[in-house]
């Protein structure tokens, strides 16, 4: 029986899925986008966040440890000095799934796998948007005054055309 066995063998060998799992978090990391079957993204999830967990604290222990899971220097750079400064304040939730549907071949449903803070088309989003306050009582007043004045049109005054302007 597989009683209280909670994670996914993903069909292969103990071997063979760590090292599946340590080049896709390198993968990962290195192109902060990656796109896999759901499953293996899942999985991915699992493996990767306490690595990103431990890179805020970027002591020589930390990077050995997270080097012994990455197994790749570039990866494990990138992880301590780049993504460990956009994520410092972030407590948890750093990889986002999106679902782009199902592969033809096998009809496994394929997603893209990202880190949350290095997507440029959400973060923008976010930044352009602004904060509306809403309170037990509706809106605020200030909002409320506001858009119920007119607005008064600035006066202009319109000077008769010269003989200069109507010949240009």
């Amino acid at each position: 029986m597989r009683h209280r066995k909670g994670f996914n063998h993903l069909g292969r060998t103990s071997a063979h899925r760590h090292a599946m799992l340590s080049n896709m978090a390198a993968s990962l990391i290195l192109h902060k986008r990656i796109t896999t079957t759901l499953a293996k993204a899942k999985a991915l999830r699992s493996y990767v966040e306490p690595l990103i967990t431990k890179s805020k604290d970027t002591s020589t222990h930390s990077q050995r440890v997270v080097f012994s899971y990455l197994q790749n220097k570039e990866a494990v750079h990138e992880l301590f000095y780049v993504v460990s400064g956009k994520i410092a304040t972030r407590q948890g939730g750093y990889t986002r799934i999106l679902k782009t549907g199902i592969r033809l071949g096998d009809s496994s449903e394929m997603c893209m796998m990202e880190l949350v803070d290095f997507n440029t088309t959400y973060n923008v989003a976010k930044e352009t948007a602004t904060k509306v306050t809403k309170t037990r009582r509706g809106t605020r007043k200030k909002e409320t005054v506001a858009a119920t004045e007119p607005v008064a049109k600035p006066q202009v005054k319109e000077e008769p055309a010269t003989e200069n302007d109507s010949n240009e």
